[in-house]
């Protein structure tokens, strides 16, 4: 609901300073800005644990795979891949017109928790006869509606967007761990096979978390006067407004149309989104992780929960180098380093069997940097809601693409595989650096026009 929630400690401007006389002076504004955040993390630290879930319940299918997934549905060839794009195609279809009608309704706290609840409860069709005797047709069918509904969830909150998409590298370690105990221990309960219990239980997990977090989240400042006071609901506001660069987008239901013409004619947009669909399919390996343990040649108990120490680590490298980032006020290295360390962890992927290398190599952290480097780029607030949408719409195609790139006849090398993602990460790192010297000559632009027409020292893109 405060597109900059995390700025409290930014030093106000000129305008900001006739502003915050209705809050009591800078002063004022300043402590009632850090009561009305703290209140605001309270609440928004929900989200952490509702993107752990997007994320297991995406990802399921392929810690299902080791325990018959593919083989009592008749899966061959392609299919599950297939079965793993076609999500992202749900969430292509439905990510823009979702935040569109989000910023509509301005009810988040019912309207995220509703669509969760839908995910969650396909999530848990996805394991039942009902929908799976059909084999291929119904798995596929549960998979893009869980993509259609989950795409109601996406971070627009810069700085906090570190902290949230942390949760999609951690729900990689906590949904091995508990893929483990459920893949482990239920098999044959009540005649269901293990992997089908697996859908049973996280999707009901995330139907649970849903309802609870209906009377957590925030809503916009209008609707949230049950807990914020009437001066927090003003200072809210105010805060929206100064993003927004004009009040009349705060009230307007249009803004969000606007906000999407914006974003469409800005080629900022597209060149963001087009590095990271490349960045994405870097990724690619995420949802094929499982399989790409199981090289190594351990039992399938022992390859899931291998599949955890990697991830822990990323998640811890990937919060420490996003917040660097923030705190050296610097974007391009934070995102080029850890896709050169990946390029290399995929070298050695490639060129040696040895099993704890192949093992530490698997995984790499950074791109999350350039989640926030897009947020921080794209204003005003209207036009980077839907511009956020957007860039991760065209994003999804790498995941489409890279769902396609491990097909087991690859295996158990990868090379091929391997040597794909090394291409996608180096144009990423390319269009990333053409991306940084663009920003460069605006913000030279910018320094130029101020100084020849005397004005005060404006906006300037982080590099």
């Amino acid at each position: 609901m405060d597109d900059h929630s995390d700025e409290q400690d930014r030093p106000l401007l000129s305008e900001d300073r006739e502003n915050a006389a209705e809050f009591g002076g800078e002063n004022g504004r300043r402590e009632l800005e850090a009561q009305l955040v703290s209140k605001l993390d309270a609440r928004m630290s929900v989200l952490i644990l509702i993107y752990v879930l997007n994320y297991i319940d995406r990802n399921n299918a392929s810690a299902a795979r080791l325990h018959g997934f593919e083989r009592d549905l008749n899966l061959s060839g392609n299919q599950f891949a297939s079965v793993l794009s076609i999500l992202y195609v749900g969430y292509l279809l439905m990510q823009i017109p979702s935040n569109m009608f989000l910023n509509y309704i301005g009810r988040p706290s019912i309207y995220l928790p509703a669509c969760m609840t839908l995910w969650g409860l396909i999530s848990v069709s996805t394991g039942s006869d009902f929908v799976t005797f059909t084999y291929f047709v119904g798995v596929m069918y549960t998979r893009f509606f869980i993509g259609f509904t989950e795409a109601a969830f996406f971070p627009e909150l810069s700085q906090r967007t570190a902290l949230l998409s942390c949760g999609s590298l951690i729900s990689n370690a906590f949904g091995s761990l508990i893929a483990s105990g459920i893949l482990d221990s239920m098999e044959g309960r009540l005649g269901y096979a293990a992997w089908r219990w697996l859908f049973f239980l996280e999707g009901g997990m995330t139907v649970a978390v849903a309802l609870m977090s209906m009377f957590i989240l925030p809503d916009f400042p209008e609707n949230s006067s049950s807990w914020l006071s009437p001066a927090e609901v003003a200072l809210a506001r105010r805060r929206m407004a100064e993003d927004a660069g004009m009040d009349e987008d705060l009230n307007s239901k249009h803004g969000s149309t606007a906000g999407l013409f914006k974003a469409l004619a800005d080629g900022k947009v597209w060149w963001l989104a087009i590095t990271l669909t490349c960045i994405v399919m870097s990724l690619s390996f995420n949802a094929y992780f499982p399989t790409l343990a199981e090289t190594l040649g351990y039992g399938r108990t022992l390859t899931l929960l291998l599949c955890a120490p990697p991830w822990f680590f990323a998640t811890f490298a990937a919060f420490a180098i996003s917040r660097h980032s923030d705190q050296a006020g610097e974007r391009f290295w934070h995102i080029v380093t850890p896709l050169l360390v990946g390029i290399l962890g995929f070298l050695l992927a490639m060129s040696t069997l040895n099993v704890l290398v192949r093992y530490i190599s698997l995984s790499y952290a950074g791109f999350i940097t350039y989640l926030s480097w897009a947020s921080g780029t794209i204003r005003p607030a209207n036009k980077r809601a839907t511009a956020l949408a957007l860039i991760n719409v065209v994003s999804s195609f790498g995941n489409i693409a890279g769902s396609y790139i491990w097909p087991s006849t690859w295996g158990p090398s990868y090379r091929a595989s391997y040597s794909i993602c090394i291409f996608a990460s180096t144009l990423g790192i390319l269009l990333s650096f053409m991306f940084r010297q663009h920003l460069a000559f605006l913000n030279a632009e910018a320094e130029r026009r101020e100084a020849e027409l005397d004005e005060p020292k404006g906006y300037r893109y982080l590099l």
